[in-house]
């Protein structure tokens, strides 16, 4: 099937195969007349790596679950331990958003909103606030 067909049915953009397809993440067969010929197997695979990076899978944590998926022999502690290191990573983001949004907080209070020029928001952004 081509391009068009691959991204109607793995949900993902035709700029998003071929970038997978240029990293080495998929490699489909090419017709006769060069075009690629994704087979059901290139679109589950594609559909996978969509499911991934849902999750917030990176592109290096995908090649290796990719790997270890198609491996038969794998170990599933392999896959436990990516996913596993990648909670870490959204326990760190979510603690760093929590500090963004209690540091917003405490100036959206400090900002009288009104007519006046000053404003603690910008002042902090400047790095001329007072921490």
């Amino acid at each position: 099937m081509n391009i068009g067909t691959a991204a109607s049915r793995s949900g993902l953009p035709a700029k998003t195969i071929r970038y997978y397809e240029e990293i080495g993440l998929i490699d489909p067969a090419r017709a006769g007349n060069g075009y690629r010929d994704y087979s059901g197997d290139d679109i589950h695979r594609l559909a996978f790596l969509k499911r991934a990076r849902n999750l917030g899978f990176s592109i290096d944590d995908c090649r290796q679950l990719m790997a270890l998926y198609q491996d038969r022999s794998r170990a599933s502690q392999d896959v436990r331990a990516i996913a596993a290191a990648h909670v870490v990573t959204i326990e760190e983001k979510v603690r760093e958003l929590q500090s963004m949004r209690a540091t917003l907080q405490t100036l959206i209070h400090a900002c009288h909103g009104d007519q006046r020029p000053d404003c603690p928001i910008l002042e902090e952004i400047a790095g001329e606030g007072v921490s």
